[in-house]
């Protein structure tokens, strides 16, 4: 995409050491730091960080500009045997909030990059979460996102 182009701001929020860093990191860098300091996704293996969600959920509410901003629900470290939150779970949340969702290991990068471009594609295709006047614009996406790979379908909730 050319510097000029169409920016995207994605806000990654949810309890400290869920993972949002390392996910970001992932994404992009293609890094994972197993010693990265906790910031302020849930934790699959953190029944506590899946309950907490309304709480975030409200505060996306009161700090959005924007009624069609799209969100993405990530239940993170799916590497870890210990799983508290089954991904039904995960899902019917996603559902009856009307959000994306996708599960991934920020360690094994497992999911990352089909839910960051899963959630750019859904951004560029929402009315009124960009400048219509960028609307013609392209992002250009690289690997199998192009493609579609149909078998993340498995794994990825659409919204619509």
């Amino acid at each position: 995409m050319d510097p000029g182009g169409l920016t995207l701001k994605l806000l990654l929020i949810g309890d400290s050491a869920v993972g949002k860093s390392s996910l970001l990191l992932r994404f992009a860098d293609g890094t994972f730091e197993p010693s990265l300091k906790p910031t302020i996704v849930y934790d699959v293996t953190r029944k506590d960080t899946f309950t907490g969600l309304d709480g975030w959920l409200n505060e996306l509410e009161v700090y959005t500009s924007k009624n069609s901003a799209v969100k993405m629900l990530v239940g993170n470290k799916i590497d870890k045997p210990d799983r508290e939150v089954e991904r039904r779970e995960g899902l019917q949340f996603a559902r009856k909030h009307s959000l994306l969702f996708i599960e991934t290991s920020a360690k094994t990068q497992d999911g990352v990059q089909h839910a960051f471009e899963e959630l750019a594609i859904k951004i560029l295709q929402t009315p009124g979460v960009w400048d219509r006047n960028a609307e013609k614009q392209r992002m250009q996406l690289t690997g199998s996102s192009a493609q579609r790979d149909k078998s993340f379908c498995a794994a990825y909730c659409p919204l619509a």
